[in-house]
């Protein structure tokens, strides 16, 4: 709920609902992970991270569980965090601007804003460590100068089911105008350069990054990862289909139209963004020719574009040699842009 992970209770009866214990906080394991409760429900157990501390195990009563780990004390912070909340449009946002431990006073840092993917799903706080746990391209761009805003717009969890479900036939549409909202409210409490922003993001974000540079021009550079270009020919390319039809209203042969609407690749014309693409070469989840077609249209467009395919690799990007190539490139796309 908003910026916390928050235990309730709900009254079968009438819906009510009671907070007993809430944290700024992930459950640790991904955003799968979750709390255990004895059969009375008094009692609680987990693990737990945040940006800041690492892992560790709380036990105890509902009302007030208990630290019974402290194996990770040793491991400190490597970035500074802090919570951005900001209304838009009637709709209550949050987000979480992560940025360098030592900050020179009166300098203006550069930010990359990092959209998760989903498109229902929501950033929660995961620590950041000095190896390759948790985050390990956010902690590459803040060691290389950068802060990284993390936003949760409309069609994201942590608002309630009017908020998760407000980017229903609109991807790209509200929830954009969100994102940018947020970076004006970042711009008026922290030291960034509003001429010096970049976008980036993986599946639901890749097609994010895809929008957001067919429909502004606030990004200098960007870096779009796994994205969907063109909804049409994806609807019949992708293996996952049965989760677009909640969220489009039709299949895309009852109603094209949405589809068509909805696709960065009808609005490409208007890129001139920099704009690193990338994909795994297995990947059925958004298939790599989606990401070939946006950067096909770039490059007959003229705008700086590079496109990257990753052998044998799905839908996440895994054997530690890719991830170590593809940090690299993210951090050296944004430095000779930035």
């Amino acid at each position: 709920m908003g910026d916390q992970l928050a235990v309730l209770s709900v009254d079968a009866g009438s819906g009510e609902t009671s907070r007993h214990w809430s944290a700024p906080v992930t459950a640790a394991g991904g955003s799968d992970g979750r709390l255990s409760f004895s059969a009375d429900g008094k009692r609680v157990g987990g693990a737990v991270e945040d940006f800041t501390s690492a892992p560790r195990l709380l036990a105890g009563t509902l009302a007030q569980p208990d630290q019974v780990t402290r194996d990770n004390a040793a491991l400190g912070a490597h970035v500074a965090v802090r919570n951005v909340a900001w209304v838009n449009e009637g709709f209550s946002n949050q987000g979480w601007l992560v940025g360098p431990l030592q900050q020179q006073a009166g300098k203006k840092y550069p930010m990359i804003v990092q959209v998760h993917g989903g498109p229902a799903s929501a950033v929660t706080p995961r620590y950041i460590s000095a190896g390759a746990a948790g985050n390990p391209t956010v902690r590459a761009l803040v060691d290389a100068g950068y802060f990284v805003f993390m936003p949760n717009p409309r069609g994201s969890f942590g608002q309630g089911q009017e908020f998760a479900r407000a980017n229903r036939r609109d991807f790209g549409g509200g929830d954009l105008r969100d994102i940018l909202a947020g970076v004006g409210a970042v711009e008026k409490t922290a030291p960034v350069d509003g001429g010096r922003l970049g976008l980036m993001g993986h599946s639901y974000g890749g097609f994010m990054t895809m929008w957001g540079v067919t429909h502004s021009t606030r990004f200098k550079a960007a870096v779009a990862g796994a994205g969907v270009a063109n909804w049409i020919s994806y609807y019949g390319q992708n293996g996952i289909d049965q989760w677009m039809v909640p969220f489009f209203g039709a299949t895309m042969y009852d109603d094209p139209a949405i589809y068509r609407k909805l696709s960065p690749i009808e609005y490409v014309k208007d890129a001139k963004t920099p704009t690193l693409v990338y994909v795994g070469e297995r990947d059925v989840e958004t298939p790599a020719a989606q990401s070939m077609e946006f950067w096909h249209a770039l490059k007959a467009l003229d705008v700086p574009a590079t496109f990257v395919v990753y052998e044998d690799e799905g839908h996440a990007i895994r054997k530690p040699e890719h991830q170590q190539d593809l940090r690299r490139r993210i951090v050296e796309w944004f430095g000779k842009y930035l």
